[in-house]
């Protein structure tokens, strides 16, 4: 297993970067967000952008990794490029490899995330660091997207698991501790950390709930 875990609060990018006249816009918000996020005591993002292309999707990569130089960065389905990056993790979706076959491209010290749902069983992260569990909650950004798990169901989940697990979907400030008492190791966030007005701000609230 590789030693390269998220920290116990992680940060999701927006998805919804797209090569276009509002490219550059965007991405420079996005990087303003996370430059925000990381003074004020973030340590992780997951880059999670589908729709841009290999060399578009990199060179956010690369303005993160100077952001997140002595943090934690994930790439989201893009395992063949994360030696390029020099990113700690690759993360899978449903749609990727699965985390045998991304082990293949990444070598042994590379960490592989997977993002699992209600009903996954061990054979269906066999080869994965660390998993996503959710939504625990309604998704911010998403409310209607799936059915969540509840705190019963990340228990249960975590118990079953046998590698640590991150509690994803919904989570505010209010969710962490709850979440965390659930077994989970930490907590992955979309809506509540970047989006936010003041996302250093943001952080230190999620932070503050994390028991020591």
């Amino acid at each position: 297993m590789s030693g390269c875990l998220p920290p116990v609060i992680l940060a999701l990018s927006s998805g919804d970067l797209a090569l276009g006249d509002g490219f550059v816009a965007c991405q420079a918000n996005l990087l303003g967000r996370a430059r925000d996020a990381y003074h004020g005591g973030l340590r992780g993002i997951l880059l999670r952008e589908q729709e841009l292309p290999d060399a578009a999707f990199l060179e956010v990569a690369v303005s993160l990794r100077a952001i997140f130089e002595d943090g934690w960065l994930g790439l989201h389905d893009r395992p063949h490029l994360v030696h390029e990056v020099g990113a700690e993790a690759v993360h899978l979706g449903f749609r990727s490899l699965n985390p045998l076959e991304a082990r293949q491209c990444v070598g042994p010290d590379v960490a592989i995330g997977l993002s699992t749902h209600a009903g996954d069983q061990p054979k269906d992260f066999a080869g994965a660091d660390y998993l996503f569990h959710g939504p625990v909650f309604p998704p911010l950004s998403k409310p209607d997207y799936l059915t969540p798990v509840g705190l019963s169901g990340l228990q249960a989940f975590v118990e079953m698991a046998e590698v640590p697990v991150w509690g994803l979907g919904g989570i505010t400030a209010e969710g962490v501790s709850t979440v965390m008492g659930a077994g989970a190791r930490g907590v992955a966030t979309l809506g509540g950390l970047l989006p936010q007005d003041d996302p250093a701000h943001a952080y230190a609230v999620l932070a503050e709930k994390v028991a020591p």
